[in-house]
Formats: structure tokens, C-alpha cells, sequence
């Protein structure tokens, strides 16, 4: 059996292709790595536990346009204040009312009462979330302008 030559000038040198596959395969072996550590460390930040976690223990319906609701704030850092965002249903699942509450620092577990004003009856007060980012008009005395 004879072996076909290709000429060398054409299709240049099988050596020298053979060395630049290597850098290549290391190459992309490098993005996909980098690639692969992106998706964890997003992963991480949107799966893993929330260092501040609220939670709705109680409500009472007071009237068509209030409801009471009770609400449980565990933090990482309970001597940071925070923010947590309650809100009203209706039967229908509407959101019938929405309002921010500060929460105080405080030792351990908070605990706190808040009367959401709702445009129509609400069926159930519930915690929508809370966070360390508390707005400035939120942790002053002074009412928002503009």
C-alpha cells in the first residue's frame, strides 16, 4: 500500500497543525472552567439561604379597607435594620395593598404588628420580602418629596 503525499505548501505541515491543537483544546477547556464557576457562584447567590428571611405568623382582616398583619424577621446581622415589603389579597389573589415596614435592630428574632390600608377587602396579609437595603424616606422622619 503506498501513502499519498498532499502537497506541503498547500496544506501546510501535519507537525506544526499538531501543536496548535493542543493550546487550542486548553484554551477551551480554560472558558468552559470559567463558564462552569459563573453558573455555581450565580446558583449560589439565587438558590442559597437568604441572610434575612420574613414571614407572616398572624393576620386579622380589620374592616373592607384594613388588614393586621403580624410579621417574624430572622436576620444574619440583627443589628442591621431592614426593610420587608407586606401586602394584601384578595379572594381573587389580587393585591388589594402594599407597604414597606422598618424593622428596628433588635437581638434575635423581630417580631412586629403593621396595619395595611387596602382598596378593597382583603382575604389575606402576607409578607412579600424584606432586605438590608432600607430606603432613606423609610429610615427618617422627613416624607418623600417630588
Amino acid at each position: 500500500m503506498t501513502q499519498q503525499q498532499v502537497p506541503q505548501d498547500r496544506y501546510g505541515s501535519r507537525a506544526r497543525s499538531a501543536r496548535t491543537r493542543p493550546v487550542l483544546r486548553w484554551a477551551l477547556l480554560a472558558v468552559a472552567l470559567l463558564a462552569l464557576v459563573g453558573v455555581a457562584l450565580i446558583g449560589y447567590r439565587n438558590i442559597g439561604s437568604a441572610p434575612i428571611e420574613g414571614k407572616q405568623v398572624a393576620f386579622e382582616v380589620i374592616d373592607d379597607h384594613s388588614v393586621r398583619i403580624t410579621l417574624e424577621v430572622q436576620r444574619e446581622d440583627p443589628q442591621r435594620p431592614a426593610d420587608c415589603v407586606v401586602r394584601g389579597r384578595a379572594e381573587s389573589g389580587e393585591e388589594v395593598g402594599r407597604r414597606e415596614v422598618l424593622i428596628h435592630p433588635a437581638n434575635g428574632v423581630s417580631r412586629q404588628d403593621t396595619v395595611l390600608r387596602t382598596s378593597s377587602r382583603a382575604t389575606i396579609g402576607e409578607v412579600y420580602g424584606c432586605t438590608y437595603n432600607v430606603p432613606e424616606y423609610l429610615s427618617t422622619h422627613t416624607r418623600p418629596t417630588g
